[in-house]
């Protein structure tokens, strides 16, 4: 990851320092060629302070103008006056054996400044002013031209190119030095957290603990919390293993037994291997909802409770519907359960079947969120209440363990409560029995905000 940050961020800065520097490069370039034209104009004004009319009422320059460049050959700044239109043509003496397109026949007051190259192909820069100059015989018009090579030029801007690319390079280097320290140093608590799951792989560790920066502390709690309800899981399926081998003991002894006692009809041993078919299938039964509670996990979708209580509560309805039960749900609207969604539904299941079985006409399905601290998933509170005979204080305590049960001559294997303690027990939470206000009981369930 450092690594790819490190490069995009060296292509983007190498993006930015190369554009920056083309733009430099076109506005110095832009900002050199005014610098010439501006010189070349002051050329033009030289010349025209030199020229006067001759006595044939024709302009003349003369041989010696106040650079002497213009007196020297070849020396790459060239002058030109010529009449417009007509055959009078002054040049500098530099000019001589230079044959090159000076600007001519501009207007009075235009100035016009191009490039130029001359016969052997030199490049020059050319700057031309029209005039209109009175004389003996009126007005005429010439145009005042100066070009000069572009040596000077490109020297300059090869002096300037040369520092600017320079500098740029090493503000890039410094750049990308600076950038992969702030990377490195930014990304150390992502490496904290690899060489902290690096310890927990070898088991040097049980948990994601240290101090880590607000942005990662989120991530940090969900792995901890999918950790923790990984292990729970882990443990819960051997716990129940555990367990389901220790209670087949009893009913694989009475059957071991049965079997050996001399003199036992055939109906007495079917009774047998019923009775302890039938416990073996209620341990099992009970064993494998117990190990299937999945616990609380941050990373759990919220599930809608009164669609769960609703969809639940009708099917429910339908295998009751001989009873006339009149049942209703009262559950805040966005009330939501953040687990898994098969948790709830068994839980739900367990608690509406039980109300369903024991009331007299009358069941109420209530839940509402238990208020959370900022950034924390709210909690539930869910209660089911009946109008039937009620649990007495003294049974509360059995009926929640595995088949226990209020009236031991009633059907079922009495292991839903069981389970849903178990489901309670493993999101943290609290379940309470007690008398209802419809007369009956009231199991409350109370999750945790997480």
């Amino acid at each position: 990851m450092h690594t790819r940050l490190l490069v995009a961020a060296s292509l983007v800065l190498t993006a930015f320092l190369g554009l920056t520097g083309l733009g430099l490069d076109r506005a110095f370039r832009a900002s050199a060629e005014t610098a010439v034209h501006d010189r070349l104009q002051g050329y033009v004004y030289v010349l025209l302070a030199a020229a006067d009319l001759g006595p044939n009422g024709v302009l003349q320059l003369p041989d010696t103008l106040p650079d002497a460049r213009f007196s020297t050959p070849a020396s790459g700044l060239y002058a030109e006056v010529s009449a417009n239109h007509g055959a009078m043509r002054w040049r500098s003496r530099s000019a001589l054996g230079v044959t090159a397109p000076f600007p001519g026949d501009l207007a009075p007051g235009q100035w016009r400044f191009e490039r130029i190259r001359t016969a052997a192909g030199e490049p020059l820069f050319a700057l031309g002013f029209g005039v209109s100059w009175e004389g003996g015989g009126g007005a005429r018009n010439y145009t005042f031209a100066v070009a000069g090579n572009l040596a000077g030029f490109h020297a300059q801007i090869g002096r300037f190119r040369r520092s600017l690319w320079g500098w740029l390079a090493a503000a890039a280097a410094v750049l990308l030095a600076a950038q992969g320290a702030i990377l490195h140093w930014g990304l150390a608590p992502l490496r904290r957290v690899t060489h902290d799951l690096a310890a927990m792989e070898d088991g040097r560790r049980d948990r994601l603990e240290g101090r880590y920066p607000r942005e990662l502390r989120g991530l940090t709690e969900n792995l901890n919390s999918l950790i923790t309800g990984e292990r729970s899981q882990r443990a819960r399926y051997r716990d129940a293993l555990a367990d389901l081998a220790h209670s087949l003991k009893t009913p694989l002894a009475v059957l071991r037994g049965a079997l050996a006692e001399p003199g036992r009809s055939a109906q007495e041993l079917r009774g047998a291997v019923k009775d302890a078919a039938g416990r073996m299938n209620q341990i099992i039964d009970y064993q494998l909802q117990r190990a299937a509670a999945s616990g609380r996990s941050t990373l759990m979708a919220p599930v809608d409770v009164a669609r769960a209580a609703q969809r639940i509560a009708g099917s429910i309805a339908k295998v009751y519907r001989d009873k006339g039960v009149s049942w209703d749900t009262r559950i805040a609207e966005g009330v939501c359960f953040y687990g898994d969604e098969g948790d709830l539904m068994e839980l739900l299941g367990n608690l509406v079947d039980n109300a369903f079985k024991w009331c007299r006409g009358q069941v109420a399905i209530r839940a509402e969120a238990v208020p959370a601290s900022a950034g924390r998933r709210p909690g539930l509170r869910l209660i089911v209440e009946d109008d039937g005979p009620g649990i007495a204080a003294e049974q509360r305590e059995r009926v929640l363990q595995r088949g226990g049960r209020a009236d031991p001559g009633a059907s079922g294997q009495g292991i839903g409560l069981a389970v849903v303690a178990d489901i309670v027990s493993a999101y943290d939470g609290r379940l309470e029995l007690r008398r209802a206000a419809l007369g009956g009981t009231a199991v409350e369930v109370t999750l945790p905000a997480g």
